[in-house]
């Protein structure tokens, strides 16, 4: 099979996106608006860019209306997010957080989960998250207009959280997205030399 982007109908292309990159990380963002509400929405265009300095990115896409998301507006106007580590214990918690729901919800209390007081940003992370990466926003960019525009975000870690039984990272067992809602989670490796 070949595709022709040019060709191809906005939903075709993001199918053969998810078909092929794959397992994606989760990054589960939280983020404070202006007004101080919590948001959390989970974001599988996701990876770590370097460790000098230490830099993430994730990919908010536009809403279906074609206007950026809350976590693209909160990370914009405050400069700060947290990504969270998805594991099987908050899978659930994940997921539904990626429900749309109005800017003036609390997303915590929406999909269940207990927030906790980071340390050098203002947005809260998830009490059960076994990890989280305090962020302060390098830039976000805009690749994309109308819906489902994409757009970039990196952010500069400037703090981990990390469970103490997390030493060994064969323990972490991450979930990871497949495709639209199927999920994957890491447990087994092998190692090349």
């Amino acid at each position: 099979m070949e595709f022709d982007v040019e060709k191809l109908t906005l939903q075709e292309t993001y199918l053969r996106l998810v078909q092929l990159i794959t397992p994606r990380p989760i990054a589960w963002v939280s983020t404070l608006s202006v007004d101080g509400v919590p948001n959390l929405a989970p974001f599988s265009f996701f990876s770590g860019v370097g460790a000098n300095p230490p830099t993430v990115c994730f990919a908010p896409a536009n809403n279906a209306q074609g206007l950026p998301k809350d976590t693209l507006e909160n990370v914009r106007r405050t400069g700060q997010f947290v990504v969270n580590v998805v594991t099987e214990s908050v899978a659930q918690a994940m997921h539904r957080s990626s429900d749309e729901v109005g800017s003036e919800i609390d997303e915590f209390q929406h999909v269940g989960v207990e927030p906790i007081e980071s340390v050098k940003v203002k947005p809260p992370r998830v009490r059960s998250a076994v990890a989280a990466m305090e962020c302060t926003l390098h830039s976000a960019i805009t690749l994309g207009t109308g819906p489902a525009g994409a757009n970039l975000v990196i952010g500069n870690v400037v703090y981990f959280h990390v469970e103490d039984s997390l030493v060994d990272q064969k323990a972490l067992h991450t979930i990871a997205r497949v495709g639209r809602r199927e999920y994957t989670e890491v447990k087994e490796t092998f190692r090349l030399e």
